[in-house]
């Protein structure tokens, strides 16, 4: 009989740390370009036209920065989540389910790297 796994190999851990170094660097430029919007005074020429229309320029800039402000908060907090799975690859923790103690299934970890909780642990939440 074979005994449990309790924990990823080195050789697997480190497949994991090439798929989550990749997702940083694609978050990561992901939010310059989200930052790099919000920052932008995108002034399209419009001072000299309906008063109307200015204000619902103005209102559409409004909802978008916020929009993107919220965009480039999730994707911070996804970069975070990425680097403290890197912690547990580090630790050599990394795919063991917070709740359970199992090992997280390697398909959902390859699709969500920074995953803490097995799929038996999600659906009982």
């Amino acid at each position: 009989m074979s005994e449990l796994k309790t924990r990823y190999s080195d050789e697997e851990l480190e497949e994991f740390r090439q798929i989550i170094q990749t997702k940083i660097e694609s978050a990561e430029a992901d939010l310059a370009v989200l930052k790099e919007n919000f920052a932008n005074d995108r002034n399209n020429g419009t001072d000299d036209t309906s008063p109307t229309f200015k204000a619902f320029e103005e209102g559409s800039d409004t909802m978008s920065k916020e929009a993107n402000s919220q965009l480039a908060a999730r994707q911070e907090k996804f970069i975070r989540d990425l680097h403290n799975a890197l912690n547990r690859i580090e630790n050599k923790t990394y795919g063991i389910c917070r709740v359970t103690g199992k090992l997280i299934n390697k398909e959902r970890l390859r699709l969500v790297p920074h995953a803490t909780l097995s799929i038996e642990a999600k659906n009982r939440q």
